[in-house]
């Protein structure tokens, strides 16, 4: 397996770029990718053209998040001004505009199944479901203080929730925390099932595995320099990922589940092949810190390879081949 470079957009926003996500193709269009900044605007890239297709504005601050529908029809993305902006990936039109209470949003994820958009919630220490047929809230998974902490230790900043994943089936939501503990929920009965320990510091990134018989495999990326990969059901740590310098901001799961790629703020994307339990690649076309790395679907002239994108605080976005 490996990485081959394809292109850097260089100066592809007017400020960092914190979020990256693909859209699923359909049959207008290939897959394409979506890109967040602080400059407060959402771009759409077409990754063999790569002059970008439209820019969307709507935030009045910077975009923290973005999230693509499996249908590949809709989008949406999350500013620190407190709001989600679901809109048409084509038309760009505004869908619907969920306002959530200050810092109360941090990062995004539809469900496998398209039916409901999970928000990590900030400050409020929960996820938030919202169903995509009528973009009504339907449910707020709290997670409890883990034992042991004192009062004084409970306090909510520690436990500011700042990533989301969903399960292949859609059944759990697992979320990361400020003080590095992750939380999994059942989502039919909107109920907290237990905690996922091992990092000490934020855990900015959670996927679970795409290999059919790893769909229980959460890999996280934390501040502690760490990637590590659990048994999410059975509350297990199946090994820890070292390599890079400083805190690791993003991991993404190959289509095939062989592989994941991180990006950290030591400016590098590594791949990792998770047979051999270490990084076999190290690429540094960045300059600055890397804040999203996400694989796109399949390529339709080989199955066996898909793209993957990379997003950085120095303003480019590159592009790469796995295969």
């Amino acid at each position: 397996m490996k990485l081959a470079p394809l292109n850097t957009v260089q100066n592809a926003h007017d400020d960092s770029i914190w979020a990256a996500a693909w859209v699923p193709p359909t049959e207008d269009s290939g897959p394409l990718l979506l890109t967040g900044s602080l400059d407060e605007t959402v771009r759409l890239w077409n990754p063999n053209d790569p002059d970008k297709l439209q820019t969307n504005t709507g935030h009045c601050l910077g975009v923290v998040s973005v999230a693509a529908h499996p249908s590949g029809r809709i989008a949406a993305s999350a500013s620190i001004d407190s709001f989600i902006r679901v809109f048409d990936v084509a038309t760009n039109n505004t869908i619907a505009t969920l306002e959530a209470p200050p810092s109360e949003v941090w990062q995004l994820q539809f469900n496998p199944q398209g039916t409901t958009l999970a928000a990590a919630g900030g400050g409020s220490a929960s996820v938030k479901l919202w169903d995509t047929a009528e973009w009504k809230l339907i449910a707020t998974l709290e997670a409890p203080r883990p034992e042991g902490l004192k009062p004084s230790e409970r306090s909510g900043s520690k436990k500011f929730a700042l990533s989301v994943a969903w399960s292949p089936d859609g059944r759990q939501v697992a979320s990361g925390a400020m003080d590095g503990t992750i939380s999994v929920f059942d989502v039919p009965r909107a109920k907290f099932m237990h905690h996922l320990e091992g990092h000490c510091m934020p855990v900015r990134s959670l996927v679970y595995s795409s290999a059919p018989l790893d769909s229980r495999v959460l890999f996280s990326a934390s501040d502690d320099g760490h990637v590590h990969v659990y048994d999410a059901e059975r509350k297990t740590l199946i090994t820890s990922l070292s390599g890079h310098s400083s805190w690791v901001l993003s991991v993404d799961v190959s289509p095939d589940g062989a592989a994941i790629a991180t990006g950290a703020s030591d400016k590098s994307v590594r791949l990792w092949d998770l047979k051999m339990r270490a990084a076999t690649q190290i690429l540094t076309s960045h300059t600055d810190q890397v804040w999203a790395v996400a694989f796109g679907p399949t390529l339709q002239t080989d199955v066996r390879s898909c793209l993957l994108a990379s997003a950085s605080d120095d303003k480019s976005v590159s592009f790469y081949k796995y295969s």
